[in-house]
């Protein structure tokens, strides 16, 4: 399910699905398959979001829905944000707004996510685990 990158991180097999298309299957559109694809993330604790490859933005049929000002290591840039997907791990989903990186950059899988779904990088092992300090069990922040 998961490995060492080459460069030292943990990569893992994540399912996207376009929420919209779920959406519209569940209101009764018989003519809707819901589009899904697994595809690696590189689990980025430096990064914020949910961010994929522009070919995968494309493959699952998300509509932009606006702009996000980003600060990749080479500067900042603008950059696109899609409508959400639902993104499962671990036996864990959520829904996310997704960000789109160029080719070159793997998609990455990022704080926000990692914390919503309650899971924590185990950098002894070099694995993405459910976080410990809750017994393994998905908690929900409390407000």
């Amino acid at each position: 399910m998961e490995r060492a990158a080459d460069m030292g991180g943990v990569v893992v097999k994540i399912k996207l699905t376009n929420l919209k298309d779920s959406f519209l299957k569940e209101a009764g559109a018989r003519r809707v398959k819901p589009r899904s694809f697994v595809v690696e993330a590189l689990v980025d604790t430096g990064a914020t979001r949910l961010c994929l490859k522009a070919s995968v933005v494309k493959k699952l049929g998300l509509a932009r829905i606006g702009a996000v000002h980003s600060q990749p290591t080479n500067g900042e840039a603008i950059r696109s944000k899609y409508e959400p997907v639902e993104l499962a791990l671990m036996g864990r989903s959520e829904h996310f707004d997704v960000v789109e990186v160029p080719e070159n950059v793997p998609n990455l899988l990022g704080q926000v996510p990692l914390e919503v779904l309650d899971l924590v990088v185990d950098t002894k092992a070099g694995r993405l685990i459910p976080n410990p300090a809750h017994g393994g069990e998905q908690m929900a922040e409390e407000y």
